[in-house]
């Protein structure tokens, strides 16, 4: 019998309602959806009594994106069960977690090993606890052979980027296999968000403690994604209704967000194939959209400016004009500058079919943003499982089929337009509601939160940041606290792809292709 519990983005459920399979039934169930057309947005284990005779509950949340539905179940593991990975690949890294976690072992798993190198997790307490290994100290895949030989680069690497290990095996200058080691800027967020309203995080400051903070900073350039997925997890488990005006101001600071971190994207992959003039123009206008966000809430990450219940800031008649005037100044220069890249032969010979990847590949790793969208895969929950404003306005998902580099700059410049369109219908709608009574940008007084939190729930909330899905998932307990908060950044989907890009390629190419996926590290390792 198939489960049949669906749900809707933001949704929050009893969780008593939500389908317990046996394993087999759960294994038949995922490869089943998977190969209809669903994908595991999320697969995590539960906090419980392992031990002997014990088990480990493991939730699983299907995204049916045709039909905007997610399908959450439960099932049960022992100490060692037959692994996914093998009939689901996008399996693979949410399978590593959980054995680093919990301490079971997916037997069959092609590549067992940890994914941020924290204290691990025991199946057994009465065991003795394991030694913290030191991030990248283990086993690599190794290729022999007349002539191959191994590149190790990083974790610290030139210029300011975040810490990672990258292991090729090369012959030649051509990359037979890449491997990649992160888990250097492990803080262990996820962890400290359980307990809610009286875990060790919502001491001190004010309403929620710092959990506004860890959220908005547990991928830096990801505030305003990641933020208003906690956002809608909390207003979902406190049955609260955003107003509409706030949706709105709330569309334009992830498309800003968006717009500022595409625009520094193309300007990145110009500085790599050594095209100066959109480099230079494209780190200027960049800055213009963060200045824009600062123009809303005096900050240029938008940190403060989502809160739940809505936003903490205003805009009046004035302000959202000069917003408007500055939009359309730094627009009509980023679209001078993405001509002058896109229009430029030498350009165009490098972006194409440099680290290329098929959309069967794309689908089997579970790619998702921009990285899915250019292997012809036209995901994007902003269309998929529309929230907030975009229920209103309707956003347009760009896609390109080729995989290369020149697929991850094209629908970056498309989805530039696109956001340009929802900028510009969101401050048509605010000035439409301009005449609505102050005090509609939040519901409730600041002091009305937290509220209390639905007990014994399950919520799960997408957002499409600008890397692609982010998905919060929050269960409660029978007094209403978090016991278990799970945060997955697009990152954590999308590392495998830039590896699959490599194979085949000149090792050369791996800045270039990096720069096309440009992940976040902080964002896998949370």
């Amino acid at each position: 019998m198939q489960p049949d519990l669906t749900m809707r983005n933001g949704e929050s459920v009893p969780a008593h309602l939500v389908p317990v399979l046996d394993f087999e039934s759960l294994r038949t169930f995922l490869v089943g959806e998977v190969r209809g057309g669903g994908r595991l947005a999320a697969l995590f284990g539960l906090p419980g009594l392992p031990g002997a005779g014990g088990a480990v509950r493991v939730l699983a949340v299907v995204a049916r994106d045709g039909a905007g539905i997610l399908r959450p179940v439960v099932s049960e593991v022992g100490d060692r069960y037959p692994a996914l990975t093998p009939d689901i690949p996008q399996a693979h890294l949410f399978e590593r977690e959980l054995s680093e976690q919990f301490g079971v072992i997916p037997v069959g798993h092609p590549r067992l090993k940890p994914v941020r190198y924290h204290t691990p997790g025991t199946f057994n307490p009465a065991a003795p606890a394991a030694p913290r290994p030191l991030p990248a100290d283990t086993d690599f895949f190794r290729v022999e052979g007349d002539e191959v030989h191994e590149v190790a680069v990083g974790p610290i690497h030139a210029g300011v980027i975040e810490p990672g290990h990258f292991r090729f095996q090369c012959h030649g200058e051509t990359v037979f296999h890449l491997e990649i080691a992160l888990g250097f800027q492990h803080r262990g967020i996820e962890a400290a968000l359980e307990g809610g309203l009286v875990g060790p995080l919502a001491a001190g400051g004010q309403g929620f403690g710092r959990i506004p903070h860890f959220i908005a900073t547990a991928a830096g350039d990801t505030t305003i994604g990641h933020t208003l997925a906690w956002c809608r997890i909390m207003e979902s488990l406190s049955g609260t209704t955003v107003p509409e005006r706030a949706g709105l101001f709330r569309l334009i600071a992830l498309e800003l967000e968006r717009l500022a971190n595409h625009t520094g994207d193309l300007g990145a992959l110009a500085g790599d194939v050594a095209y100066l003039p959109t480099m230079s123009f494209c780190g200027r206008l960049r800055g213009d959209f963060l200045n824009m966000t600062a123009l809303l809430c005096g900050n240029r990450f938008g940190r403060g400016l989502v809160v739940p219940g809505g936003v903490a800031f205003d805009a009046d008649a004035a302000r959202l004009a000069e917003l408007r005037g500055r939009f359309e100044s730094t627009f009509r220069d980023v679209e001078g500058a993405a001509d002058l890249l896109f229009e430029t032969p030498s350009v165009r010979a490098r972006f194409e079919h440099t680290g290329e990847i098929s959309r069967d590949t794309a689908t089997a790793l579970g790619l998702v943003g921009p990285a899915a969208r250019a292997c012809g895969i036209a995901r994007d929950v902003r269309v998929d499982h529309p929230f907030g404003a975009y229920r209103r306005l309707a956003a347009r998902a760009a896609s390109w089929p080729s995989g290369d580099v020149y697929a991850r700059a094209f629908v970056r410049r498309q989805e530039i337009r696109e956001s340009a369109r929802l900028i510009r219908a969101a401050i048509d709608a605010l000035v439409a509601l301009d005449a609505l009574p102050q005090g509609d940008i939040r519901q409730g007084e600041p002091d009305s939160w937290p509220r209390p939190l639905a007990p014994e729930s399950l919520a799960v909330s997408l957002v499409e940041g600008w890397r692609g899905e982010i998905c919060h998932v929050a269960l409660t307990d029978a007094q209403g606290g978090v016991v278990r908060y799970k945060m997955i950044d697009p990152s954590f989907h999308n590392w495998e792809g830039l590896a699959m890009a490599l194979r085949g390629r000149a090792i050369s190419d791996f800045p270039l292709c990096n720069k096309s996926f440009n992940l976040s590290y902080c964002g896998h390792d949370l």
